[in-house]
């Protein structure tokens, strides 16, 4: 520890509030933000230790973002969903739940070595020693659910001085303004993509908003569907069903959105996932690869996620997925003040339909003719379909050779067996490359 005099320079913080400003209007993400903010505070002379902030999220999948920065490593990033009707004893014994509690702005504790630990937190900051502790609740507006909570520390030996508490309090304003400016652009964001996907989100977000907006692109297509969806909605009810159909995306979906794939929505029970690709021979190949390994994949974790549910005395998921490849328009349809941003075309209905074939089949892949061409690979013909729509008749397939064994990712694993969906269990969140396993995600949101 050592002893930083007290006086604070006013001109340096006008920097700092200026670079807050110019990042806002930049539109930098939150972490970069922040992080940013921290060191800069220590350049200008504020002996800060270790700054925790966590912002409240309008998010489907986690409910605030925390952010730590120390001195000595530098930010790491959490993400964190409160149990629903829950509220842990780590949290009601932290100082963000007394300023909630006791609708306080503020709360000032000077850590003595040997002194009491009114919160648990204290002890582990005492271990970094820590001496001079300021927390804070920050809305962002009246009535917001939004908002920022966050606390100060130093290790300081006189701990923080009148100027500089004068100082952390003006900051932490303008760092709200930041704030709010970067969670309102990360919520637009969040959004689009999650309820359009990645790459529609994007094209949104850049303009791509009129009616007609759009074009014409190649692509590895992809249809699948849940059978039997009546039957588990009638004898399992609304919230059961639900369960069941989330626990079936997570297990069947989820790998078309990764390795250049993305799921473009959900039709009931069932879904489309694109592989956009050029259109010569080379990126079909590589589109068709992908989308047949996402395929081995979703059959491996369908096979977990029905054997934990046979030993929970549950019905066995069925489902059918259909493969295609084809030119698809991509874009805006719908009423002028009404859209939806999706894939259409003759290319997505033959997919819909050799979907369905697998009904008749009583596979639970097939495949057309043009999509098993660019795989390679060996085949089995099941036949001749005349699809509706569609002039000359279609050959249906079916992949030869068993699926090769596949290592089910363990978040999915875990995900099936705690009864979390691996969209919660991952949080769609970047991390640090270094995880510290020894502390949980709402430790870490309530320091």
């Amino acid at each position: 520890m050592s002893t930083i005099e007290s006086s604070v320079s006013s001109i340096l913080l006008d920097r700092v509030a200026e670079w807050l400003t110019n990042s806002s209007l930049a539109g930098d993400e939150l972490e970069n933000i922040v992080r940013g903010f921290c060191e800069r505070l220590t350049s200008a002379g504020l002996p800060l230790a270790r700054v925790h902030l966590s912002f409240s999220m309008l998010h489907p999948l986690y409910d605030a973002l925390s952010f730590t920065w120390r001195r000595a490593s530098g930010v790491t990033i959490e993400g964190f969903r409160m149990p629903a009707g829950q509220k842990p004893d780590r949290f009601l014994q932290s100082p963000y739940y007394y300023l909630l509690d006791n609708n306080l702005q503020h709360i000032r504790r000077r850590l003595m070595h040997d002194g009491p630990n009114e919160f648990p937190i204290f002890e582990d900051l005492r271990k970094d020693s820590i001496t001079d502790y300021l927390a804070f609740v920050q809305p962002f507006g009246d009535g917001s659910v939004q908002g920022m909570m966050g606390s100060w520390s130093t290790d300081n030996n006189t701990g923080f001085s009148d100027d500089m508490i004068d100082a952390l309090l003006r900051m932490q304003n303008h760092l709200a303004v930041a704030a709010k400016m970067a969670v309102l652009g990360k919520l637009a964001n969040n959004m689009l993509t999650t309820y359009l996907g990645g790459d529609a989100g994007k094209r949104v977000l850049n303009g791509q908003i009129r009616r007609g907006d759009g074009e014409t692109i190649r692509a590895a297509l992809v249809m699948g569907d849940m059978r039997e969806s009546t039957m588990y909605a009638e004898k399992e009810g609304r919230q059961a069903y639900i369960d069941t159909l989330n626990q079936f995306f997570d297990a069947i979906a989820a790998p078309f959105n990764r390795n250049g794939g993305e799921i473009l929505s959900f039709l009931g029970d069932g879904f489309l996932a694109v592989y956009p690709c050029g259109r010569h021979k080379d990126p079909s190949k590589i589109a068709c690869e992908a989308a047949l390994s996402a395929v081995h994949q979703a059959q491996a974790r369908v096979a977990e996620l029905n054997r934990d549910r046979e030993q929970k005395g549950l019905t066995r998921i069925g489902y059918g997925i259909g493969l295609h490849v084809g030119n698809v328009m991509f874009g805006n349809v719908g009423l002028k003040d009404r859209l939806t941003f999706s894939a259409f075309g003759s290319a997505v209905n033959e997919v819909q339909r050799l979907q369905i074939l697998t009904k008749k089949y009583g596979r639970e892949v097939v495949a057309s003719q043009a999509f098993a061409g660019y795989c390679g690979g060996e085949w089995t013909t099941l036949g001749e379909e005349k699809l509706r729509g569609i002039r000359q008749k279609v050959t249906v397939l079916q992949p030869r050779a068993p699926a090769p064994a596949i290592n089910v990712d363990e978040s999915f694993r875990e995900a099936v067996q705690n009864g979390l969906s691996e969209a919660e269990q991952v949080i769609l969140l970047h991390r640090d490359a270094k995880k510290h396993v020894e502390r949980t995600s709402m430790e870490k949101f309530i320091q």
